[in-house]
C-alpha cells in the first residue's frame, strides 16, 4: 500500500506512435491518389493508371511519413509536386499532401514562420492552377487556398493548444518543487529548534548535576548529610531532564496523540524552580523585578525563560564567587532581561552555543540581545523581547 501523499508513478502511455499514424495517413493518401487516377474526377473520363500515378502515390506516401521530422522541406517537395501534377496531369489529389504538410508546418513551428511559409506555399499552388488547370480565378485554385488555409489554422490553433498545456504542467512541477523546498526548509528549520531546545534543558541540568556530583565526592565520608542531600539533588535534576526531554520530543508526534503536550514547555512563571535549582548547585541569584508580571505571547514567554536558564547557567560554570545578578523588567510593550555575574579575567567567558542560541531566540521574537564584558569585571547578557512580535521560527509553544 501506498503511503499517503507518495509520488505515484506515471501510468505507461497508451497513444499510438507517431510513425504509425503518420503510415496509415500516408498509406489512405496514396490509395485516394490512385483511385481517384483509376475513377477519374468529375468531369474527366477515366484512364487506366500510369507509371506517373504509381511514382505520385509513392511521393505523398513517402512525404507524410517524414512530415514531422522536416515540416518545411516535407511542405516545398509537396507544393512543387502539386504544381506538377496541375501543369501535367488531370489528377489534383496531391493537393491533400501539401494540406498535410501545411498542418504539419503551422503546429510545429513558430507562428510568424508557419504562416509566411503556408501562403507561400497557397500563393505558387493558387498561381498554378490559374495558369494551367483551365478554371480560372476560381474553382480548383481558390478551393485549394482555402484548403491551405484551414489547415494553417488549425494547425496554429493545435500548437497554441500543446503550448498552454505545457506552460501549465511547467507550472504544476515547479509549484511542487516550490513546495518540497519549503517543506526541507521548515524541517531544517524545526531541527535547528528541536537542537537549541535540547542543548537548553541538558546544558542547565547536566550543569546542576556536575556541581552536585563534585559536591557528594569530597563530602561523602565527612559529612553524609549533605552527600545525601546533594545525591538527591542529582536524582531531582536528573528527573527534571528527563521530563523535558520527553515534552520536547512529543512535539514530533502525530497531531491526534492523546500524549500530546498541551501547555508551554516552559516561561517566566516557573523562574522559580529555575532558581531554585540553581541555588542548590551553588549559585546565589539576586532576582529584581520592574514592573508588574502578566501573561506573555507564548513565543516571548518561552524564549525569555530559555535566555534566563541559558546565562545563569553559563554563569554557574564559567563565573567566580557563585553569584550572578538577574533583573527582569517588565514594560508596557517589551520584556528586558539583564544578568550581571562576576568574571573571572584569567578565563574570560567563552562564546559558544549558548549564547548563539540566545541570541537567535532573541531574534526569532523579534528581539535583540547583546552579551560580554562590561569593563567592571562583570559578563552582561542584555536582551529586549517586544511583547508584540510573533515567533517566526514556530518556537512558541503549541
Amino acid at each position: 500500500m501506498d503511503e499517503p501523499g507518495a509520488r505515484q508513478s506515471p501510468a505507461p502511455s497508451r497513444r499510438v506512435p507517431p510513425i504509425l499514424v503518420d503510415a496509415a495517413l500516408g498509406a489512405t493518401t496514396a490509395a485516394g491518389t490512385l483511385v481517384v487516377a483509376a475513377l477519374g474526377e468529375a468531369g474527366i473520363e477515366r484512364r487506366p493508371l500510369t507509371w506517373g500515378d504509381a511514382l505520385i502515390a509513392v511521393a505523398a506516401f513517402g512525404l507524410i511519413l517524414v512530415r514531422r521530422r522536416w515540416p518545411l522541406p516535407v511542405l516545398a517537395a509537396a507544393t512543387a509536386l502539386a504544381v506538377a501534377t496541375v501543369a501535367g496531369t488531370d489528377v489534383h489529389l496531391f493537393f491533400a499532401t501539401t494540406v498535410v504538410a501545411a498542418y504539419t508546418v503551422a503546429s510545429r513551428l513558430p507562428r510568424v514562420t508557419a504562416w509566411v511559409a503556408c501562403a507561400a506555399s497557397a500563393a505558387i499552388v493558387y498561381a498554378a492552377g490559374v495558369a494551367w488547370s483551365g478554371e480560372g480565378w476560381w474553382g480548383l485554385p481558390l478551393g485549394a487556398v482555402a484548403w491551405i488555409g484551414m489547415a494553417t489554422a488549425v494547425g496554429d490553433a493545435v500548437r497554441s493548444r500543446r503550448a498552454y498545456v505545457a506552460a501549465v504542467e511547467d507550472r504544476a512541477v515547479r509549484a511542487e518543487q516550490t513546495r518540497e523546498s519549503e517543506a526541507r526548509r521548515r524541517v531544517t528549520e524545526e531541527r535547528m529548534r528541536i537542537a537549541r531546545e535540547l542543548h537548553d534543558v541538558v546544558a542547565h541540568h547536566i550543569a546542576v548535576i556536575n556541581v552536585q556530583a563534585g559536591l557528594a565526592e569530597h563530602s561523602v565520608r565527612t559529612r553524609p548529610e549533605q552527600a545525601e542531600a546533594a545525591l538527591a539533588h542529582i536524582r531531582q535534576a536528573a528527573r527534571t531532564v528527563l521530563n523535558e526531554l520527553a515534552t520536547i520530543l512529543a512535539v514530533l508526534r502525530q497531531p491526534g496523540e492523546p500524549d500530546a503536550p498541551t501547555e508551554p514547555v516552559r516561561g517566566l512563571a516557573q523562574l522559580g524552580e529555575l532558581l531554585a535549582s540553581l541555588a542548590s548547585a551553588g549559585l546565589r541569584v539576586d532576582h529584581r523585578q520592574v514592573g508588574t508580571p502578566r501573561p506573555l505571547p507564548p513565543a516571548v514567554d518561552w524564549a525569555a525563560y530559555r535566555i534566563v536558564q541559558e546565562a545563569l547557567t553559563n554563569a554557574s560554570k564559567h563565573g567566580r564567587e557563585g553569584m550572578a545578578q538577574l533583573r527582569i523588567e517588565y514594560a508596557p510593550d517589551e520584556v528586558v532581561i539583564d544578568v550581571l555575574n562576576p568574571m573571572d579575567s584569567a578565563r574570560p567567558e567563552s562564546v559558544g552555543h549558548g549564547l548563539t542560541g540566545m541570541r537567535e531566540r532573541a531574534i526569532a521574537v523579534g528581539g535583540t540581545l547583546t552579551a560580554g564584558p562590561n569593563g567592571a569585571g562583570r559578563f552582561h547578557v542584555h536582551a529586549v523581547l517586544p511583547l508584540g512580535a510573533q515567533s517566526q521560527s514556530g518556537g512558541g509553544a503549541e
